[in-house]
């Protein structure tokens, strides 16, 4: 009977279709606030401070409440490239809703995701942050991951490539004001760039 339900789970799997995705993304930390880089402040805090991140995800719904919107589990492994400590890992697990913009033959798409964030150390950004205001620091964070970004398949008009997303990304961990063991200020934001493909 097990062996059957494995069956049957791994036939519906390989007939899906764009139920899945991959993204690879490479960024860069910054000082500024979330809510500074909302209103347009970027910047990267050191050029030696890196993150490569790989994340996948399955869509649960596809047009929530028949709006462009879908609704994604997502769940990544991110590598941190740091200087005055031990390179650091991270995994961060998370719901993802797309809001889906179709104009002109082509698809740009705005992302929210909201979930947990782990680290094996604190990272050396971090660290930075609460010395500057004398704040707490956490392996687990909450987790905000915000993107745009557009088809590049449809852009250039080549068919092998739709459903392949260029775009840009904010990687947020946060206290959340303090709610998670009393961070207030000892969080980070990386800005990255990343490729997205469904399959």
């Amino acid at each position: 009977m097990k062996l059957l339900l494995l069956l049957l789970v791994g036939l519906n799997l390989i007939a899906a279709q764009n139920n899945y995705s991959m993204r690879v993304a490479v960024g860069k930390p910054t000082l500024y606030s979330a809510a500074k880089i909302a209103t347009g402040s970027f910047g990267q805090y050191r050029d030696d401070l890196k993150a490569y991140d790989i994340d996948g995800g399955y869509l649960l719904v596809k047009d929530l409440f028949e709006w462009p919107i879908d609704l994604y589990l997502k769940g990544g492994l991110t590598y941190y490239e740091e200087t005055i400590q031990d390179d650091v890992y991270g995994a961060d697990i998370y719901i993802k809703a797309y809001y889906n913009i179709d104009f002109w033959q082509n698809r740009i798409r705005f992302g929210l995701g909201e979930g947990v964030s782990y680290t094996n150390r604190i990272l050396e950004i971090e660290q930075i942050d609460a010395e500057l205001h004398n704040d707490n620091n956490s392996h687990y964070l909450n987790y905000v991951d915000v993107s745009l970004d557009f088809d590049l398949g449809k852009l250039i008009k080549h068919k092998a490539l739709n459903e392949t997303y260029v775009g840009v990304l904010l990687k947020h961990r946060s206290g959340i004001f303090g709610t998670i063991h009393n961070v207030k200020h000892g969080g980070s934001n990386y800005e990255c760039i990343y490729v997205e493909k469904n399959f």
